[in-house]
């Protein structure tokens, strides 16, 4: 059975605070910990009321100082917001910090609006289509030799596993021309990931970190004792990406009893359409929603996402996935 891995944005829950937010974070760092996750990865978004977990970096010492033997990485760092030196400084601290435990995946996505990416950049003279170029000359600042006249001290070295982040076939060249594993967002964007990961598959050339192809992908989960109660959690994530697509970004509500049946065609059909690749239900559901996906898209690992309004709800769907994880590792080793 392929590893599962847990992909947190530090949730901000509507009449909560950023504070809050990382005590969570960390709780569920560390109970993932003990239930036999993989990875446990945070996501760099700007200037979105439902997410704190924008110093990325930051944000993965917290978890990574809390805890002992799970990886801790960066799903992804937006590569365009940043000068390559700045995060190989500070991705060789933190492997400094946590030997052996620490990830970096890229994106070239700005993790945000245009109004937001000027901000952090202070002009737009660095963008996406200089993302390959960033991604070298990262490699380089952290590599044993590096080419370049400036330093990156810490990083210089550094044995930190790259991973290329995307959503469409832009990436999946990408990861498959540089040899580096390959994360796929199917847990929002969906639509091209038979295609990417097909294209990744097929041009992959190995290279000193990978020797063959491997792709995680992106899955949410909204799992409870019950399908009816997983539905109603279910929900806090639907408003929110509702609000998100139609211009009103928000915190992450609190669920609503009947929400889906007060929306029109359009905004069913777009749920339906960025939360495909979605299990909710009770154990007997998400095990069967797992095992379907693993087997249509030969996932090497899954990286699960459960944005759930009440800590202790979400804490409980990743164990119930965890439990459903370690129920199928067994049949498959035929215990």
């Amino acid at each position: 059975m392929i590893p599962f891995s847990i992909l947190d944005l530090s949730p901000i829950a509507e009449g909560s605070n950023p504070t809050a937010s990382f005590r969570n974070t960390l709780d569920l760092a560390q109970h993932g910990e003990r239930w036999g996750y993989n990875r446990y990865w945070l996501a760099e978004h700007h200037g979105m009321p439902g997410i704190a977990s924008a110093a990325t970096a930051v944000v993965m010492a917290h978890v990574a100082g809390g805890t002992k033997t799970i990886r801790v990485g960066a799903g992804g760092i937006m590569l365009p917001n940043h000068s390559p030196l700045v995060i190989a400084e500070q991705f060789g601290t933190l492997e400094a910090l946590f030997p052996g435990r620490i990830d970096l995946g890229l994106g070239r996505a700005p993790g945000s609006d245009q109004t937001t990416a000027r901000a952090l950049r202070r002009n737009l003279e660095t963008d996406a289509d200089a993302f390959p170029q960033d991604v070298l000359e990262l490699q380089d600042y952290m590599s044993d030799n590096p080419r370049q006249r400036v330093l990156a001290v810490p990083g210089k070295g550094a044995k930190v596993p790259m991973w290329i982040l995307g959503s469409s076939t832009f990436g999946a060249q990408l990861a498959a021309h540089l040899g580096l594993p390959f994360a796929f967002a199917s847990h929002f964007a969906p639509q091209m990931m038979q295609q990417a990961m097909a294209l990744y598959r097929a041009n992959f050339q190995p290279s000193a970190q990978l020797a063959k192809p491997y792709v995680m992908l992106g899955f949410n989960v909204f799992a409870a004792d019950t399908d009816e109660e997983a539905h109603f959690r279910a929900t806090s994530m639907q408003q929110a990406f509702v609000n998100l697509r139609t211009g009103r970004p928000s915190q992450l509500p609190p669920p609503k009893a009947g929400y889906l049946d007060t929306l029109g065609m359009p905004e069913r059909a777009m749920l339906d359409s960025v939360l495909s690749c979605t299990a909710i239900g009770s154990p007997a559901t998400v095990s069967a929603r797992l095992q379907e996906f693993i087997a249509r898209t030969g996932a090497d690992e899954l990286m699960i996402t459960s944005q759930i309004y009440e800590h202790a709800q979400r804490l409980r769907s990743y164990e119930i996935t965890a439990e459903v994880h370690q129920t199928l590792k067994r049949e498959q080793a035929g215990l």
